[in-house]
């Protein structure tokens, strides 16, 4: 294990890997702008996709995941700006099925698909990424997320862990759901423990009371590998739903970010966060006010971000 005393300043890059978008000048653009944000951690986060929550084959190789070569390429771009990277690969559904819903029988049934199954392939999927992980120097390796009715599996994700350390050097986390760090049993088995913070506005003082008792438990260093609010109307009661009808609202996100800073600051165990999300091919900055997804780019609450972010890196 590793200890670990940093404050991330972070974003989330990338999402979600659609092969052919991680290259070229839009890209690099991308990039370049999420760093005048005032981050210094970058989570470049790629998705593969299995069929449907049943399926035990993660067809990481092909399309639309992004190439081996562009995940590299994303990861240089982000040191070539002086940013620690978190590599951070994730598994959807292709049915559109959130991934915290894939599952299987408690107990092996002959004929049906089963956790041993999925655990061998998305344990291929993922010693895959961390050997480039570890070969393009990546600080960070996020071994999951959000993937709830795995969590219980504590013998697979131990033996995944120790089949993952022998590959990659770096810090290792998994990245929880909102509501879910407490039900974790296995958080010595990762250096940093790490979950979506997609809290309502006002509700954060109980949630942080709630997830510094976990933390706390474990003697773990804890950050947001997820955290953010859309740019429209009422997202901010519900952070985490992205297809939430409303108007675009910049103002929303504002005040979203300024209660979570404000309370988040309070609590000295609290390592920062890997805000969602930045794409790799940005809107044009003309467009921010009418766009309503979690992206600040060109939004006031672009503002609210880098303040914080300098502030709390003392520049």
């Amino acid at each position: 294990m590793q200890t670990w005393n940093e404050t991330v300043c972070g974003m989330t890059w990338g999402w979600t890997g659609v092969r052919g978008t991680w290259t070229g000048e839009a890209a690099d653009h991308s990039m370049e702008e999420m760093a005048k944000l005032g981050v210094n951690w970058v989570a470049i986060a790629l998705a593969a996709e299995q069929e449907h929550p049943q399926s035990t084959t993660i067809p990481f190789r092909e399309e639309p995941t992004v190439t081996d070569e562009e995940v590299r390429s994303a990861i240089r771009k982000a040191k070539s700006l002086g940013l620690k990277v978190c590599l951070k690969p994730v598994v959807n559904c292709a049915n559109g099925t959130w991934r915290a819903h894939i599952g299987f029988f408690d107990n092996e049934i002959p004929g049906e698909p089963s956790w041993r199954e999925w655990f061998a392939s998305y344990g291929e999927f993922i010693k895959h990424y961390a050997v480039i992980a570890q070969e393009e120097g990546c600080e960070m390796y996020c071994v999951g997320c959000e993937m709830v009715q795995t969590d219980k599996r504590e013998t697979e994700w131990r033996q995944l862990i120790s089949e993952v350390r022998p590959i990659y050097g770096g810090l290792v986390t998994y990245n929880c759901d909102k509501y879910q760090e407490g039900y974790v049993s296995w958080w010595d088995a990762v250096d940093i423990i790490s979950s979506s913070g997609y809290y309502p506005i006002g509700e954060w003082p109980q949630q942080l009371d709630r997830i510094e008792e976990v933390v706390k438990r474990w003697n773990k260093p804890f950050f947001f590998m997820e955290a953010g609010c859309p740019s429209r109307e009422g997202s901010p009661n519900r952070p985490n739903d992205w297809s939430l009808p409303g108007g675009p609202s910049e103002e929303a996100q504002k005040l979203y970010y300024e209660d979570m800073f404000a309370e988040t600051a309070k609590r000295d165990w609290m390592r920062g966060f890997m805000l969602w999300d930045w794409p790799a091919k940005l809107y044009d900055v003309s467009d921010a006010a009418a766009n309503d997804d979690y992206c600040m780019y060109g939004k006031q609450a672009a503002a609210v971000v880098r303040d914080h972010y300098l502030s709390l890196q003392g520049k």
